[in-house]
Parts: structure tokens; C-alpha cells; sequence
């Protein structure tokens, strides 16, 4: 039996076991990591913690809606066991009839679901992600690296950078906010802030990579997070200094990375980009293409477009 539990209904405990012993578990869906995303997230729960699934709402205009929440790529149906076609039926045919709209993210989606048996008609999309996998030794995987790549990194090597290990957070996160973030106008202090509060929860949980690169004069040019659980590295977030973009800096930090875990059981998540750009310099590393698939469901009788398009984007 499904059963839908509000957050103070949770035994965290049984859902990060339930997590950790899931094949499509990741560091998302980890209790720890929604409390900080998503305080207050919900979820559905089959039988004895066999199975779950986080539900991250909000509601707005007095209307109930699920969404994906900042810094959290993608979610889904969690379980100790492979999760079949009817499974996934099953969860979505049990979210409550309260959320009359949805834009999730979910791992266990594929574009040829058809949801004949649902009780809502669902809309999947497909979105592209980068990954890595980092059983060979370095020598090898910088060699399937780009020419572009290479020639960047070469750049970066006559720099003199240097790798910082446990690099102040706020410094990486005020390089972004000085450069690429001035271009994101819907990311405020609160957003800032959040991030903040996950990584310093992330390192509590011995979940998180901080690194900065560092120019011979002392100076923190870039920076980068990266996320660690189920054997993925994911590349969460990067801040660099537009001023110093001819040193190469995240591409000098990505190769470390690289290095620093080859040879392992790790896969680097790149969190990908449906940006052609961004999918580009990440494919740059020797990553390849995979897919991730997004859901939207629409149970609104009337609603504007423009009460639809503030749901959208609608922050917590």
C-alpha cells in the first residue's frame, strides 16, 4: 500500500536506508539534502519504507502544485528494488488530488511511458545530461580529451594555478555572484543563502567536494562544488572571475577532479545542460550524452497564462 505522509509523518531513518539501498538512489533524495532544498517536502511511502517518493509542493493563488526545486536536478521513485512500469503508475496514480499541476523531474521516467492507466494525462520531456565514468586511469581519459581541451588546459598549466582543497564557500559563491549571476535575475540572497546552508550540510554528511583554484598571487579565480553519494561526483555549482576567463580555470579544476578520482568506481556527473554551450564544453572532458526525462501534468480547470507562468517559476 502507497500511503501519503506529510513531513512530520517521516521516519527519516528508514527513507535514507531505503535510499541507500536503491539502484537509481542519488544524492538529491537524500533526507539531509531535501530538509535544505525543500523544507516541509512530503512524500508518498509504499509499505514499510519498500519504495518512496519525495513531493516537493507549493501553492500559490490557493493552488496546490508540485515543482523541481533549485540546486536538485531530478528525483522520482526510490526503491530497494528495480522499479517497474506498474510501480510507477501506481506512485503517480497516488499523488494526492490536492497538487493540480506538476513540472518534476524524475529518474525513472522514459519518453515511451504512455500512462494509459493514470488518472491524469502526463506530458514527459526529455533533457540531456553529461556523465563520465571514471574507471580508467587518467592517461586515458585525458586522452579522449577535446583538442580545444587540451590546448585550454595547456593555457591553464603556464598560469602557475594551484588547487584548493576546503576552499571558502562564500568566496566561490560571491565570484559567481560578481560574474555569470548578475545575468540570473531570479536568484536573490534567499537562493544564495540556501546553497550556502546545502553545502555546509553536505560536508557535515562527508558529501561534498570544495575546491578553488587559486592564481600566484593568492587569489580565488574559480571555484566549484561537487556533490558525492551513490558513486556519482556531481558538478553542482561553479563561480569563476569573467576578468581572469583566459586562464582556464574550471577547465584546470575539472581535470583535477578527473585525476584525482580515476581509476575508481566514480562516475562525474556534469548535471549536463539542455545549453548546446555548456553541453559542449562538458562533452569536451570525453563526457557522452544521457538522458533524464521531466513530467508535467495539468489538472487545472482555467487558469491564465500568467497565473501558469508565475507556478513556474515559483521559488521556496
Amino acid at each position: 500500500m502507497i500511503r501519503y505522509l506529510t513531513h512530520n509523518q517521516i521516519d527519516t531513518q528508514r527513507w535514507d536506508e531505503c535510499i541507500a539501498q536503491s539502484p537509481d538512489g542519488n544524492v538529491y533524495c537524500r533526507s539531509w539534502y531535501l530538509d535544505v532544498v525543500h523544507p516541509n517536502w512530503e512524500a508518498l511511502v509504499e509499505d514499510d519504507y519498500e519504495a518512496v517518493m519525495p513531493l516537493t509542493g507549493g501553492k500559490k493563488f490557493g493552488i496546490n502544485y508540485l515543482f523541481q526545486p533549485f540546486f536538485t536536478q531530478k528525483l522520482g521513485i526510490f526503491s530497494k528494488n528495480e522499479v517497474s512500469e506498474e510501480k510507477i503508475e501506481q506512485f503517480l496514480n497516488a499523488i494526492p488530488d490536492k497538487f493540480k499541476f506538476a513540472e518534476i523531474n524524475c529518474v525513472n521516467l522514459s519518453v515511451s511511458k504512455d500512462f494509459k492507466d493514470s488518472k491524469v494525462s502526463a506530458i514527459i520531456t526529455s533533457h540531456r545530461n553529461i556523465e563520465l565514468d571514471l574507471n580508467q586511469d587518467y592517461s586515458v581519459l585525458s586522452q579522449n580529451y577535446s583538442s580545444n581541451t587540451k590546448r585550454n588546459l595547456a593555457k591553464a598549466k603556464k598560469e602557475e594555478l594551484k588547487i584548493v582543497e576546503n576552499a571558502e564557500p562564500s568566496v566561490i559563491i560571491a565570484l559567481f555572484r560578481k560574474n555569470r549571476g548578475k545575468e540570473i535575475k531570479h536568484w536573490g540572497d534567499k537562493e544564495y543563502e540556501r546553497l550556502l546552508k546545502l553545502v555546509e550540510t553536505a560536508k557535515k554528511h562527508e558529501a561534498c567536494l570544495i575546491l578553488g583554484v587559486q592564481n600566484p598571487d593568492n587569489q580565488i579565480v574559480a571555484g566549484a562544488f561537487f556533490m558525492i553519494s551513490h558513486n556519482k561526483i556531481v558538478f553542482l555549482f561553479s563561480g569563476s572571475d569573467e576578468s581572469n576567463k583566459e586562464s582556464h580555470g574550471l577547465t584546470f579544476l575539472l581535470d583535477y577532479v578527473i585525476g584525482k578520482y580515476s581509476g575508481t568506481e566514480n562516475i562525474l556527473d556534469f548535471e549536463g545542460s539542455d545549453n548546446d554551450g555548456l553541453a559542449r564544453f562538458y562533452k569536451g572532458f570525453g563526457g557522452k550524452e544521457t538522458f533524464y526525462h521531466g513530467l508535467t501534468f495539468n489538472k487545472l480547470n482555467k487558469i491564465s497564462k500568467f497565473a501558469l507562468k508565475i507556478l513556474k517559476r515559483h521559488k521556496t
